[in-house]
């Protein structure tokens, strides 16, 4: 019996050996199998640009036939990722600066339409009254159906003080309607603030820069000495199309209390794991705060209103954002091009992912305009979800938590004609009179 115990164990012994060397032989086949798959896929574009380069009825550039191909590649994966020529690179490095040349309107792509997610606050467009969903069907004769992004930006930037006319159809147009603009020096002001009414400041972030966090600071110390104290505090995050990841981390650590938990990432690559915790530093004190968004919250900007929203930091109040819950890397290439590219997804505190779904508010507002004919509601909506290509994401939990001064925001005919705004104040002040009357 115990010589028979010895032969079957080592008969499975045997046996487990050949099914570990199938496992690995199968492994390899299917290793060598991909990279065949891969190395036939580049023969047969090899194969392609070889034919156009000999029998296209033009001679053509073999720079622009790679960068077209490139630019088909990335527009195949998502709508965020893409690829910049070396002029459209230095461009966007000019972007996170927040001085550049153009019209000052978000774009993006949706059902094949180039489309507007938002204009950019006292830019040529804003004051023209481009509004979120405004599709761009030509700039100038050029129609744009066939454009990518990067192509309709060149086109619509320019020398300042030329102009510009793009062509829109808006939900509620019988036709289309002609837009001349005369391009300017876009010089965006990230953050702007108000005092609305005694106690009671206002700050707005249209755009998540590389001195958004400088701003913000200065504009906080600003309203601390014109209101003593501070009582509360709207923070309006609408139309703020996002920016820089590091800069919404540290917009967030005003309000977050030390230790915890921001945002965090998941991507395939270790370096794409990453976890954002609020750090020592001088922090804003507990009055209440109501974070203002709509479907023109993006990105950074739904980093801030989550963070807020998780932790019971601040009631978020408008419309659902607009749903861009991913990281996009920007990788420089050897020609001084550039690969933006989406290496990651990002999550709140709590393990939400926003992807094509966005930060829902805890008080649904409309906005209204307050005017004498009638009321009227936000723009056309478009969020994550309504582009082509967008890619939707399973709820995750989270890890387990171990020089330029801002300006002044809006006039007060302004403020009295935003009914979010308003709403939001009177949010506030119902607070602070329950609190003096120890209801809270």
């Amino acid at each position: 019996m115990l010589k028979g115990s010895k032969y079957r164990k080592g008969t499975f012994l045997v046996v487990g050996i050949s099914l570990l060397t199938l496992a690995i032989a199968f492994g390899v086949q299917r290793r060598c199998a991909a990279q065949g798959n891969d190395y036939e896929s580049i023969e047969l574009f090899t194969d392609v640009l070889s034919i156009v380069k000999k029998s296209y009825v033009e001679e053509v550039d073999t720079k622009k036939l790679i960068y077209g191909a490139i630019n088909g590649m990335l527009s195949s994966l998502d709508p965020h990722s893409s690829f910049m020529p070396p002029e459209t690179y230095k461009e966007m490095k000019i972007d996170t600066k927040g001085t550049f040349g153009g019209l000052g309107i978000e774009i993006t792509i949706k059902d094949g339409i180039l489309t507007v997610i938002s204009p950019i606050e006292d830019t040529p467009a804003f004051k023209a009254g481009i509004k979120a969903g405004d599709q761009i069907l030509k700039i100038d004769d050029k129609y744009t159906k066939d454009l990518t992004i990067t192509e309709a930006v060149k086109r619509m930037r320019g020398v300042k003080g030329s102009k510009v006319t793009i062509t829109i159809m808006r939900e509620g147009f019988e036709k289309t309607k002609d837009f001349v603009l005369e391009r300017d020096i876009i010089q965006v002001k990230s953050v702007k603030y108000k005092t609305l009414d005694d106690g009671f400041g206002y700050v707005r972030i249209s755009q998540f820069q590389e001195k958004t966090d400088d701003d913000l600071e200065k504009a906080l110390h600003t309203l601390h000495n014109e209101n003593s104290p501070l009582k509360g505090l709207v923070l309006d995050l609408r139309n703020d199309p996002g920016g820089l990841l590091d800069q919404a981390v540290r917009v967030s650590e005003h309000f977050v209390p030390e230790g915890k938990l921001i945002v965090y990432t998941e991507g395939r690559e270790k370096d794409s794991k990453m976890r954002f915790i609020s750090r020592k530093g001088a922090k804003e004190g507990d009055y209440p705060i109501v974070v203002l968004i709509n479907s023109g919250s993006a990105s950074a900007s739904e980093i801030v209103a989550g963070a807020l929203q998780d932790h019971k930091r601040a009631v978020v109040m408008g419309t659902q954002s607009f749903g861009k819950g991913s990281v996009q890397t920007i990788i420089p290439l050897t020609d001084n091009s550039g690969l933006r590219l989406t290496t990651a997804r990002y999550f709140t505190p709590s393990g939400r992912s926003i992807q094509a779904r966005g930060i829902t508010p805890d008080i649904q507002a409309e906005r209204m305009e307050m005017t004498a004919s009638a009321d009227k509601k936000d723009g056309m909506h478009i969020r994550e979800k309504d582009l082509d290509n967008h890619f939707e994401t399973k709820e995750e939990k989270a890890p387990e938590e171990k020089k330029v001064k801002p300006a002044p925001y809006k006039t007060d005919e302004q403020i009295k004609s935003d009914s979010q705004i308003l709403r939001a104040l009177d949010l506030l002040k119902g607070w602070d009179i329950l609190k003096a009357t120890g209801k809270i």
